[in-house]
């Protein structure tokens, strides 16, 4: 099944939709595994996240752009997105907008809008990290399972 038929499915575009917390993993520079809790917003074709541009994790991904990103339901049964791709870095100027779009979905538009405000008067650098999704699965724990538990 291709990428994109995987992330049209039901349980991907809930979880895509959802105020679920992403987990971004990638590869450290001396070659451990790290993983981050971020806020996420799917474009239909990438997923985006942000960050302020000092945070360690972007220069990482400038040079070791192979990652995964999972998001989670937190209830039974427990549906699950996979997602493994590569990392496109690009510096932004002010807030990224689709991490602006990710705070009105977390919060609410009033205070999603807020909190853009507050971080655009700290006057940050911030970084637009675009996930391309090359590999994706999805889990539902009603019909697919992972592998070690499919027959």
């Amino acid at each position: 099944m291709a990428v994109l038929d995987v992330l049209n499915d039901q349980v991907a575009q809930e979880l895509l939709a959802s105020r679920e917390l992403a987990r971004l993993a990638y590869t450290w520079r001396d070659g451990t595994p790290r993983v981050v809790p971020i806020w996420f917003h799917w474009t239909g074709t990438e997923v985006v996240v942000a960050s302020p541009s000092k945070a360690p994790k972007v220069k990482m991904l400038s040079s070791r752009p192979e990652v995964a990103v999972t998001i989670d339901g937190s209830s039974w049964p427990y549906h699950t997105l996979l997602l493994r791709g590569t990392a496109t870095v690009e510096q932004s100027d002010g807030v990224v907008p689709e991490y602006a779009a990710a705070a009105e979905r977390y919060f609410g538009p009033e205070q999603g809008s807020a909190w853009i405000a507050q971080l655009e008067e700290m006057g940050l650098a911030w970084t637009r990290i675009s996930i391309t999704p090359t590999h994706a699965t999805v889990l539902d724990f009603e019909t697919r399972f992972p592998s070690a538990l499919a027959g």
